[in-house]
């Protein structure tokens, strides 16, 4: 990605992308264990900054990008300073937010946003603020630092509390990652910890991550070793490994990040994107027409069942070039399956888990009003082949084990949380 308004007053450089969070109820339609899902980066107004005199394709109010189908994921983009005045972070969002910072802070006011976000999430969009960016200020000293800041972020962004959120009272559906520089100390702490408040919240959170594609990342690869996400967004552009060298087998390497996925991840259900630029002036290499990436796409779905979709930089971009975004989505759907099998959960790294896994269950798709229970035998359904639950083994949402005689279905990623138990991740779906 390019971090394209800061990059426009600073050197140009491409980013890095992580991400973090969990659906709202209103998009309870989203599922990770698809493999046709597009996830779209709004906020740095990448077009505007690349054509100036054409004010018309500049960026506009996110929830203009909300109003169809093809769009299902929105990472705002960016939360550029960790660390800033009165020792919160810092927003930039390019043209969508010039007021003045809440007293004593640098953290812009944009709660006249939320309502938009609402209004997309309502839509069944999945909104994330995206932390870091090419010229952002981003990292931490130690663990503990990291810890605390998970903290901030729950109370700015999430579940919490803070006189500064900037978005009011909405709350985002997670955190993505765009690190582009440092040391990756505490990168595992701070996604732990967020973890845990995620898990006492009120609905599903994800996390996600857009390493780019060499393998493995200077600056976040480490760290996706360590703990679990729920998708990576590889940047395949302004690499070796971008989408224009597809057919070089020395270069396009999404096989490599299928094999991350499947034997070194801790959860083995993460999926892998293909990130790409939306248009040509999005990016300096990797940009292929649509008809070429709709083979690409389509190829790639087929031979590797990590797959989950693309990432596109930016909603700008796409929306100037034709709806690059509606044409990506076509090829999704025409060549994805709408569900998908999520087996052999994985346990963390360090803890033991079983030969089989753990919770092996197939993911349908359903309506925004369908639950993973409701399809589920009320008593006496067979649980044979389902094995018993385990405080190692992380599972992910629609993961099903046994605990104390019954069937339980996991809400969303979870790990040494009791079926049953005071986080509520856990449906009891069934006796066995």
């Amino acid at each position: 990605m390019i971090f394209s308004w800061l990059s426009a007053h600073n050197s140009l450089s491409f980013p890095i992308f992580l991400f973090l969070g969990w659906g709202s109820p209103a998009s309870a339609a989203f599922s990770m264990l698809r493999n046709t899902n597009l996830a779209v980066y709004w906020g740095q107004d990448s077009y505007g900054v690349n054509n100036p005199s054409n004010t018309a394709n500049w960026q506009q109010p996110i929830s203009y990008y909300c109003n169809d189908d093809a769009i299902d994921t929105f990472p705002i983009a960016f939360l550029d300073q960790f660390f800033a005045t009165g020792g919160l972070p810092s927003i930039n969002l390019a043209n969508s937010c010039p007021n003045t910072p809440f007293p004593g802070t640098s953290m812009p006011n944009c709660t006249f946003l939320g309502p938009d976000i609402e209004t997309c999430q309502a839509a069944g969009k999945i909104l994330t603020i995206s932390l870091g960016g090419a010229t952002g200020s981003a990292g931490f000293s130690n663990d503990s630092q990291a810890q605390a800041f998970a903290q901030t972020i729950w109370d700015l962004f999430l579940e919490g509390s803070s006189p500064d959120r900037p978005f009011g009272s909405a709350v985002l559906d997670g955190v993505d990652l765009d690190i582009e520089g440092g040391s990756q100390t505490g990168y595992a702490a701070f996604v732990t910890a967020l973890r845990a408040l995620m898990a006492k919240g009120s609905k599903q959170y994800y996390i996600t991550a857009a390493p780019q594609c060499p393998y493995p990342d200077a600056y976040i690869g480490t760290t996706l070793n360590t703990v679990g996400f729920d998708a990576v967004y590889v940047q395949f552009y302004n690499n070796y490994c971008g989408l224009n060298n597809y057919n070089n087998t020395n270069a396009w390497d999404f096989s490599t990040w299928d094999n991350w996925a499947k034997t070194i991840s801790p959860n083995r259900s993460v999926k892998v994107y293909i990130g790409a630029p939306a248009s040509s002036s999005a990016a300096g290499s990797g940009y292929v027409d649509a008809s070429t990436f709709a083979s690409i796409i389509q190829q790639t779905q087929s031979q590797y069942s990590s797959f989950g979709g693309v990432m596109l930089w930016d909603a700008s971009q796409a929306y100037a070039n034709s709806r690059y975004d509606r044409a990506v989505k076509s090829a999704l759907t025409a060549g994805g399956t709408v569900g998908a099998t999520s087996a052999g959960t994985s346990s963390i790294a360090g803890a033991s888990t079983s030969g089989t896994g753990a919770g092996t269950t197939t993911a349908i798709a359903t309506t925004a009003a369908t639950t993973a229970s409701s399809t589920a035998t009320p008593s006496g359904t067979s649980c044979s082949g389902v094995s018993a639950w385990s405080s190692a083994i992380a599972y992910v949402g629609g993961d099903q084990v046994t605990y104390n005689g019954r069937l339980w279905t996991a809400k969303w990623w979870t790990l040494n949380d009791v079926p049953g138990g005071p986080a509520g991740v856990w449906t009891d779906t069934a006796f066995c």
